[in-house]
């Protein structure tokens, strides 16, 4: 055993330590519904310092679930962040948008105290989650309000987000599931060229949710001709909405690392 301590401290490897801090506030709004949602957790590596914070926004049609710290994000000496906001009906979409903003900014106030850095902040999340990452990435009014500039970001990378008016959006506005509008709940409607890298995910488009890879290869079509030439779309062929996720954390870490300046695995 001894002998065993010796050789890997010999050769740089440590047993990296993490720590998880649960349900704590990140917002100002005092009704009660902001005080019981708004919430979010942070895993983090113990002792170290400068790390990529990833924010992970969780799914749920915008109408449920509940923030997590997805396994695969998991050991790779990366600060994650699990962020809870206000769902629909209960509020509006300007509701839940502005809860979104307001957790991303406080990951930038608060990166350095759980080691991380800044300047190293990835905005992402599945479904619902992944629509909510593109809306803060194209429209820059939400951060805007809480003295953060999306560009600061370094990476967004959506999971399965919705490119047009989300469905459950346009269900609040009387609409059907099929019924496909774009306004300015639409992330394509604010397509533009001067974003951070934007790295769009999609399972395939045959077994995805409401042609969802359609819309998406829509975006990034869009994206490319205002002239954003870091936009980069993948379709996971077998894969549904559900089993997409799995392989789509590696793609996350591909683009993380190809950013870091690090050895990107094939």
């Amino acid at each position: 055993m001894l002998f065993l301590l010796l050789s890997l401290v010999s050769f740089g490897v440590y047993a990296q330590t993490y720590k998880q801090v649960n349900d704590i506030s990140y917002t100002k709004k005092s009704d009660a519904y902001a005080q019981e949602r708004l919430k979010l957790d942070v895993y983090y590596p113990e002792g170290m310092t400068d790390c990529p914070v990833v924010v992970w926004f969780h799914g749920g049609g915008l109408e449920g679930g509940n923030k997590e710290i997805p396994q695969r994000l998991k050991q790779k000496g990366w600060v994650v962040i699990g962020v809870n906001y206000r769902l629909l009906p209960k509020v509006t979409i300007d509701d839940l948008l502005d809860d979104s903003a307001e957790a991303v900014a406080w990951a930038f106030q608060h990166a350095t105290e759980y080691g991380g850095d800044p300047k190293k902040i990835v905005v992402t999340g599945h479904s619902a989650g992944g629509y909510i990452s593109m809306m803060l990435c194209l429209n820059k009014a939400w951060l805007n309000k809480y003295q953060t500039d999306a560009d600061d970001v370094m990476l967004y990378v959506p999971f399965s987000g919705q490119a047009v008016t989300h469905y459950n959006v346009r269900k609040m506005q009387g609409l059907k599931p099929l019924q496909v509008t774009i306004d300015e709940y639409a992330p394509i409607y604010w397509v533009r060229g001067d974003c951070p890298p934007f790295v769009l995910i999609c399972g395939d488009r045959e077994l995805e949710l409401y042609g969802r890879t359609d819309e998406n290869q829509y975006l990034a079509r869009m994206m490319k001709l205002v002239g954003h030439e870091q936009t980069y779309l993948y379709e996971l062929d077998g894969h549904g909405h559900s089993t997409m996720v799995e392989p789509s954390f590696h793609i996350l870490e591909t683009h993380l690392n190809r950013l870091l300046g690090k050895h990107v695995n094939p």
